[in-house]
């Protein structure tokens, strides 16, 4: 039986902003520091243009960093369900935005996720979510690769887990190498993917672009 592959592209409502964010106390503190940077570089803090930049910086970075006060439970919401299905299932190419924990620059990209369940599968929105939920942190790749497959192991407890991060980094386009082309891969196989070549090898097949192409 060929794996379950979907294309999240088809589900754009998956790619929600996450709501379920506690109420941060920090906006003043974010303002007045931003006025701060504003000034240090050399900026007018009290001209026009610049009048409501900390609190719309302040709105950003809540909204960029909301990963920090989702509930897993409640993200996961029950819907984790048993089933016989024991191939492959596999979501590709969700798009994920991240902070870069070094710059605080921005760095996204896509991700890929896969696994063989063992009894039991998670409703497709839920791997957007998670994905959106590690990547809504100041972060680096590595860590958010690992910590996206760490958790889907523990929830599922599946026979093995795949996440294969692809990434553009601002703060290499921008500044430093200031290499545009350059992007990230990363990966992280448990289980059965990292048991197993073959799996490994069907995996990284069934996110190939050119593999779908045929």
């Amino acid at each position: 039986m060929p794996p379950l592959r979907v294309n999240p592209w088809q589900y754009d409502a998956f790619r929600d902003e996450i709501r379920d964010i506690e109420a941060q106390e920090s906006t003043r503190e974010i303002e007045g520091a931003v006025r701060t940077i504003l000034s240090a570089i050399g900026e007018d803090v009290n001209r026009q243009g610049l009048l409501r930049t900390p609190a719309r910086v302040a709105r950003a970075l809540q909204e960029l960093t909301a990963g920090y006060h989702v509930d897993p439970v409640r993200l996961i919401n029950d819907a984790i369900f048993d089933v016989t299905y024991d191939e492959m299932v596999v979501v590709r190419d969700i798009d994920y935005w991240s902070l870069c924990e070094h710059h605080m620059l921005p760095f996204y990209g896509h991700c890929h996720v896969g696994y063989i369940p063992n009894g039991k599968v998670i409703g497709l929105s839920k791997i957007p979510r998670i994905v959106e939920m590690y990547a809504r942190r100041l972060q680096i790749q590595e860590r958010m690769t690992q910590e996206i497959a760490d958790f889907l192991q523990e929830v599922l407890q599946p026979r093995g887990v795949a996440v294969v991060c692809e990434g553009i980094h601002l703060c290499a386009v921008m500044r430093g190498v200031k290499k545009a082309n350059a992007c990230m891969v990363t990966s992280a196989m448990l289980g059965v993917f990292k048991q197993s070549q073959a799996t490994r090898s069907e995996f990284l097949a069934n996110i190939s672009r050119e593999h779908l192409e045929h």
